[in-house]
């Protein structure tokens, strides 16, 4: 082998170590920013919480984008991808963070990990993907384990993790609009407009279901606001960072160290107990979306 072919494979070696630790600082710093939100919404009111989330991180982006010289608003803006797009990141968003609010967050971090599944299942149906019979069968694989992590018809079943189902819903049609969206559309823009989509959803669930009077955070709500919107910025700039640095095979499975963080916040920060149906879906889940990841022939 030349040295030249050596140095080659050393700088993606260096590129894949550098993209799988961004990856893994972007999952930790989502499941911080779930714990935090979480921890809001014990203080202040859900569609509350959504509005004030929604304004700090549309403020930082819009930052942002003026520092980079980006244009926030343009006609790509209004094209019909992005307006699916914010129709299922208002959805997303909002059944998500009820989710958080109202169910444990291991159970939700866990049914949040099937994203990627049910990309891969649009993606062959929407864009015509082929997909071979070793991923057919992952996705099959993938949704008993959410079943089995929801557990419908057992005696603990709780209707409420159906929020975190919906709310995963909505996050995979907003990954597959992402990708019809128009590639003029900077990353920062797409951020803020992600943000204004909270907002939208704290509306709306205000009006339409919580009719809670917003209240004046105190000194706990407002730290754990503040620290939610600085770590979900850098966890939104860490994973596009990851994804701009290593090749995806190899640094997109590390999105499932999310799982792990989560379901250790949800037990050291709010005791929540993992039982092993809770365990085994897990895992299940992870199986799945790793298969499917893994690069294949279509056969």
């Amino acid at each position: 082998m030349t040295t030249t072919a050596t140095e080659n494979i050393d700088n993606r070696n260096s590129e894949n170590l550098a993209g799988i630790f961004w990856m893994i600082a972007a999952m930790g710093a989502f499941a911080l920013e779930d714990a935090f939100v979480k921890a809001t919404t014990s203080h202040l009111p859900v569609a509350e919480v959504l509005v004030l989330f929604g304004l700090g991180g549309a403020l930082l982006f819009a930052v942002i984008a003026v520092v980079r010289q980006e244009t926030l608003f343009s006609a790509d803006i209004l094209s019909r991808a992005m307006c699916v797009r914010a129709c299922f990141e208002v959805t997303a968003r909002l059944f998500f963070i009820l989710a958080l609010a109202l169910t444990p967050l291991s159970a939700t971090t866990a049914i949040l990990q099937a994203t990627p599944i049910v990309v891969v299942l649009g993606a062959a149906f929407l864009f015509g993907e082929k997909v071979g019979w070793r991923r057919w069968s992952a996705i099959l694989i993938g949704f008993i384990g959410v079943l089995i992590v929801l557990r419908p018809g057992a005696e603990n079943f709780s209707a409420l993790s159906i929020l975190a189902l919906i709310g995963m819903v909505g996050f995979a049609g907003r990954d597959l609009a992402s990708r019809a969206a128009p590639r003029s559309i900077a990353t920062s823009v797409l951020g803020f407009y992600g943000f204004i989509a909270i907002i939208v959803a704290g509306v709306l669930y205000a009006l339409l279901w919580e009719h809670r009077a917003f209240v004046f955070p105190d000194g706990a709500a407002a730290m754990f606001l503040a620290a939610a919107v600085t770590v979900g910025i850098f966890a939104y700039s860490a994973l596009m960072k990851a994804m701009r640095t290593g090749a995806v095979s190899a640094v997109t499975p590390f999105r499932y160290t999310r799982l792990l963080f989560g379901v250790t916040l949800g037990v050291v920060g709010f005791g929540e107990q993992l039982d092993p149906p809770m365990i085994a879906g897990s895992l299940i889940i992870v199986l799945a979306g790793t298969i499917i990841l893994k690069p294949s022939s279509g056969r």
